[in-house]
């Protein structure tokens, strides 16, 4: 069987950006690359679209500046072994890519390409803004993380061979979630009426033995806490397919914020967000508006502390979350009430109780935007 293609563009934008470079160098000019600014000035929320984008502004980075010669330096750097990566069809983790740079200038040169990871992340951001490829592409992936289970199949190209999983078969486990569910893998016989994000991997065990997701006839999926960029993109390439998508997370700023990442994308990534963000998603829960249709819920709370309280007054001022009144009287509930709920509490009066929270809160479409 054929090795899976290599993609092209990436090589061809990477091979692009090598060669700019040259040609100033033979003409004398100061090497330089323009990249879309990714300072928060530059970050706006499209409400049309729903989610976080780049605005218009750009910046130059350039070789002949002392504040830019090493980030220039170190971007160069990183976008030579990408292109290495990609056209010998091999990929690594980002931290692969770390020590593939972690080496000295030179040997009368006491100085590192790399010290610390620290550095080259958000340098490999700033290469996939000034690209335009997600480092997917750049054959860089991230360590796995999420869980799904349901009625889809997964069909993997990877190496030589072709495997197919069945999603519905997997006991217990369920089927990770790659950082990559873009190269080389489809999804197939998808047969769900929609896609349930459950917050936490062990509530996600809960309502997994339970059989919820064969009951209900839906696609399952834990992110295992803040959501990854493959779990965002998967959950974006269900929503394409027609399906609903529901988040249950902890009625707390932080599972909240979870929340608002896979919803409208995040600060960070900006740059991807029409490949991350599924501004359709609704939230089931858990909410402050709980305590009052829940009796037993109120001898449930924790309390909120000083970094929850200042955390829920920073979210007020997202523009992205201040639209809606349901949630910023939310967040109000919590500044006053100082407490906050999680989803494993649902388990008070009966272990089972969360698949019934869950079901009454679709069928009565108790959620939030």
């Amino acid at each position: 069987m054929a090795k899976p293609k290599r993609d092209s563009n990436a090589e061809e934008r990477l091979e692009t950006f090598g060669k700019e470079i040259v040609k100033d160098i033979r003409s004398n000019r100061n090497p330089k690359f323009i990249m879309t600014s990714r300072s928060r000035s530059n970050i706006e929320f499209d409400p049309r679209k729903g989610f976080l984008t780049l605005g218009d502004k750009t910046e130059e980075r350039n070789f002949i500046n002392t504040a830019q010669s090493k980030r220039f330096m170190q971007t160069v750097a990183i976008a030579s072994k990408c292109h290495r990566f990609v056209k010998e069809n091999q990929h690594t983790a980002i931290r692969g890519l770390f020590y593939q740079l972690k080496y000295s200038l030179g040997e009368d040169i006491d100085e590192n390409i790399f010290n610390e990871q620290s550095e080259s992340n958000p340098l490999i951001e700033d290469l996939e803004a000034a690209l335009g490829l997600k480092r997917e592409y750049l054959n860089l992936n991230a360590t796995k993380k999420g869980v799904m289970a349901g009625n889809v199949k997964v069909v993997d190209m990877f190496g030589d061979e072709r495997n197919v999983t069945d999603t519905s078969k997997l006991g217990r486990s369920g089927w990770a979630i790659p950082s990559d569910v873009d190269s080389n893998i489809e999804f197939t016989d998808v047969k769900a009426r929609y896609v349930l994000v459950v917050e936490k991997d062990a509530v996600w065990q809960r309502l997994n033995e339970d059989g919820f997701w064969k009951k209900e006839n839906c696609i399952m999926i834990t992110p295992q806490g803040q959501a990854t960029r493959g779990t965002r993109r998967l959950i974006r390439k269900f929503a394409d397919m027609g399906l609903p998508v529901y988040v249950f997370n902890d009625g707390d700023v932080w599972g909240w914020y979870i929340y608002w990442t896979i919803k409208t994308g995040s600060i960070n990534l900006a740059y991807i967000g029409s490949d991350i963000a599924t501004p359709e998603a609704k939230f089931l829960g858990m909410t402050m508006s709980d305590l009052e249709q829940y009796d037993f819920l109120k001898k449930m709370t924790m309390k909120a502390t000083e970094i929850d309280l200042k955390r829920a007054q920073e979210m007020l001022e997202y523009p992205w979350i201040s639209i809606h009144k349901e949630w910023v009287e939310e967040l109000k509930m919590v500044i006053k009430s100082k407490v906050k709920l999680e989803q494993d509490s649902l388990q008070g009066p009966r272990l089972t109780f969360i698949g019934d929270y869950i079901r009454e809160k679709i069928a009565k479409k108790y959620w939030l935007p």
